[in-house]
């Protein structure tokens, strides 16, 4: 059985209560009429059993089964510490 989890890379714009994060995710798509790179963002709250981020943090979550209602990705790794409070 093969297991399809979504992986999602992006920065720790805000803690939002405990074991909670907030990452922004950047990707970046042609757009359809002018051809042109444009920029598209979504926020995704992700679980942080260890409370180890910081604001301005670049993470990287996987996907789980939901443990909220807004929250179905767990901290995989912390790529490289951001300068946050």
């Amino acid at each position: 059985m093969a297991s399809h989890k979504r992986i999602i890379q992006g920065t720790v714009i805000k803690k939002a209560g405990d074991k909670t994060a907030t990452v922004l995710v950047e990707r970046r798509v042609m757009h359809p009429r002018y051809h042109k790179t444009v920029k598209r963002f979504k926020k995704y709250l992700i679980h942080d059993e260890k409370n180890a981020t910081k604001v301005g943090d670049v993470v990287v979550a996987v996907e789980c089964r939901p443990l909220s209602k807004t929250k179905s990705f767990r901290l995989k790794e912390i790529v490289s510490s951001g300068v946050g409070s």
